[in-house]
């Protein structure tokens, strides 16, 4: 092995052991829902309201039902976010 590999490859092995730290103080985080947010398709979960139950399946951008999951306080801190579903708009 060169001396150019061994340095390249020194360097591939740090990032990949700095991810895997990264990855176990990410897993202490906690989670919180934030509805409005979600683009169309990519919601965490499913919705009684919006008339899906899985995730993924939300048919609009921003719907006030559908949420994704962010890091505790960040949903305030997000345009049009909010840490509850909109109220009275429950389909009979």
């Amino acid at each position: 092995m060169s001396k150019i590999q061994g340095v390249i490859s020194a360097a591939i092995g740090g990032l990949l052991a700095m991810g895997l730290v990264g990855n176990a103080a990410a897993a202490d985080v906690k989670m919180e829902k934030c509805y409005g947010i979600a683009k169309a398709g990519k919601n965490d979960c499913g919705s009684k309201a919006a008339g899906h139950s899985c995730a993924g399946q939300s048919s609009k951008s921003g719907d006030a039902n559908d949420f994704i999951a962010v890091p505790a306080g960040t949903c305030d801190k997000i345009a049009n976010g909010s840490t509850s579903a909109a109220q009275g708009m429950m389909k009979k």
